[in-house]
C-alpha cells in the first residue's frame, strides 16, 4: 500500500504491532526486517519522550536539541549532533552542505521541529537527508504540543524508498 508525501500516517507510529509475525517487507533479493527497525530506535524515542516530559510544549526548538544531546548523552547513546555532510553527485561531493539535526548510532536521523503542524516539506527533508546519508531510520518529532508528535520511517536502500512503521511506501 503507498501514500502521499503530505498525508498523516494510518495508524500511530507509537502503536505497536497487532500480529505476533514480524513485520518484514520483501524485496527483490532480500527483505527489509521492520521489527528489528522499530527495536533499533526505541531508546532513541525513550530519549525524546523524556525531554517532552521535561520541558513540555511550547519551549524553543534549541532548547529541545540541547536537552535531547544531554538525554542522548546520559543514557549512553551514540550520536552526532548538527553534523554536516556533502550530497554526492556521481560519486563526487557537491560544495552545497546539509546539516541534520542528529544522526544516532550511525544509522538514525532525527529532526526536531517546535511547530503548530508537521507538513510535507518537513517530512522530505527527512526523507532526503535518509537517502542522502544512506541511513536506515528517520525519526522526525514535533515538541510544540502537548504531546509530542514522534514519526518513524525506515529506508529500503536495495529499492530506494521510504518506508511507514507499518510497510506502507511513502510517494
Amino acid at each position: 500500500m503507498e501514500r502521499q508525501l503530505g498525508q498523516q500516517p494510518t495508524t500511530s507510529c507509537l502503536a505497536r504491532a497487532n500480529s505476533p509475525a514480524p513485520l518484514v517487507v520483501a524485496m527483490g533479493d532480500g527483505a527489509i526486517d521492520i521489527d528489528k527497525l522499530k527495536k533499533h530506535v526505541y531508546d532513541v524515542i525513550g530519549a525524546i519522550h523524556s525531554v517532552h516530559d521535561e520541558l513540555g510544549a511550547g519551549v524553543n526548538e534549541y532548547c529541545y536539541q540541547e536537552a535531547l544531546e544531554w538525554e542522548l548523552a546520559d543514557r549512553g547513546i551514540p550520536f552526532n549532533r548538527e553534523m554536516s555532510f556533502h550530497p554526492l553527485y556521481k560519486g563526487h561531493p557537491l560544495k552545497a552542505e546539509y546539516r541534520v539535526d542528529f544522526l544516532c548510532k550511525g544509522d538514525i536521523v532525527i529532526e526536531c521541529k517546535a511547530v503548530d503542524v508537521l507538513n510535507a516539506t518537513m517530512r522530505a527533508q527527512l526523507f532526503n537527508y535518509m537517502r542522502l546519508l544512506k541511513a536506515a531510520c528517520g525519526i522526525i518529532v514535533n515538541f510544540a504540543p502537548k504531546f509530542a508528535e514522534i514519526e518513524r520511517y525506515f529506508f529500503d536502500a536495495a529499492r530506494g524508498v521510504i518506508l511507514t512503521v507499518t510497510g506502507e511506501i511513502i510517494k
